[in-house]
């Protein structure tokens, strides 16, 4: 009797253990499903740093976004009054830039194509998507490794999502190269889902700070003192052929030749006024998002603006992913 009693003991533990075991993959894929996609929009409060310079970059990001097709991204730099805004409205896509005075317009489906870190559709989109990724969890989250989907997917191809087993949103992204180094890091501070917008608060406006009604006309703006910035990544067989300096009444050029493997031209110049553009400017391409800048790429070209200087840089034989993987590495040093 005594042993049939622990017997039965122990098949009651065994179905126990077995209904309170560990959620897989599916189960948790199908809860974040239904609570991020499906919710009519969101607002969110997060940090991003950016270790790929020489020195890790700090931003503060926020987002709204209304479904289907409204999204408002503003990352600013920690500590400078630097600060740009990817807008995404009926009209297409804009990037208001307040230390220019600029409002670039885009024919372009961002996000669709570009997963976004930042993002909480993105990175549920990239969980579904990569039929090989893994979940493990600790105490507090369960943490999805997954292949990254955006422009720098050779340069950084894993992110580690970070997913709260209490309220389900994620907590915080670490992106990583290839080496398994993590390159960008983004902590999600407040999340609020179920929020919802109007169209006005989509449209592409000029910060009423920085702007006012009768303001048309070039004002001053403190800006950094022009340092020439270089790729800090190392290419082999890749060689700086010639760097040129072009100045005149009006402004001061920098020009750097590099040849070899991949052949490619870069010119940065200092912005020193701002002048209000009541009018959008089109910018051919698509946005291409750098993490601490939105400029605008083309299949032979890519240009932005970085630390009080405007960069453009042009290639026939790099891709699109290797011209952006330039721009993101550019740093004011003497590595050259």
């Amino acid at each position: 009797m005594r042993n049939r009693l622990f017997a039965g003991l122990v098949i009651l533990l065994v179905v126990f253990l077995s209904a309170c075991g560990a959620e897989s993959k599916e189960d948790v894929l199908k809860k974040l499903s239904s609570k991020w996609v499906e919710t009519k929009g969101y607002e969110l409060d997060a940090k991003m740093e950016i270790s790929t310079g020489s020195e890790p970059r700090l931003y503060e990001v926020n987002v709204w976004h209304t479904k289907p097709e409204f999204y408002r991204v503003k990352v600013s730099q920690t500590g400078e009054d630097v600060s740009q805004t990817i807008v995404r409205n009926k009209e297409g896509v804009f990037v208001i830039t307040p230390t220019l005075g600029k409002t670039y317009k885009f024919q372009s489906d961002w996000p669709e194509k570009n997963s976004q870190a930042y993002l909480i559709g993105s990175l549920a989109k990239d969980i579904k998507a990569d039929k090989e990724s893994v979940m493990t969890e600790n105490k507090n989250s369960y943490i999805f490794e997954t292949k990254t989907r955006n422009s720098h997917q050779k340069m950084l191809p894993t992110q580690q999502i970070y997913i709260s087993k209490k309220t389900l949103l994620p907590t915080k992204v670490s992106i990583l190269n290839d080496q398994k180094e993590q390159q960008i890091l983004i902590t999600f501070d407040k999340i609020t889902l179920g929020t919802s917008r109007s169209a006005a608060d989509y449209k592409a406006d000029m910060p009423s700070e920085e702007t006012t009604e009768n303001e048309t006309a070039s004002t001053d703006v403190e800006l950094p003192v022009f340092q020439t910035h270089y790729p800090a990544l190392q290419w082999e067989g890749v060689d700086m052929l010639e760097e040129k300096v072009i100045k005149d009444d009006k402004q001061e050029r920098v020009i750097l030749t590099y040849g070899g493997e991949k052949e490619f031209t870069i010119i940065q110049s200092p912005i020193t006024k701002k002048s209000v553009d009541l009018v959008p400017v089109f910018a051919p391409g698509d946005p291409a998002d750098l993490g601490f800048a939105i400029g605008a790429i083309t299949d032979q070209s890519i240009s932005w603006e970085q630390e009080g200087i405007q960069f453009f840089l042009a290639s026939d034989t790099m891709s699109r992913e290797e011209m952006m993987t330039v721009a993101s590495s550019m740093t004011a040093s003497d590595l050259k």
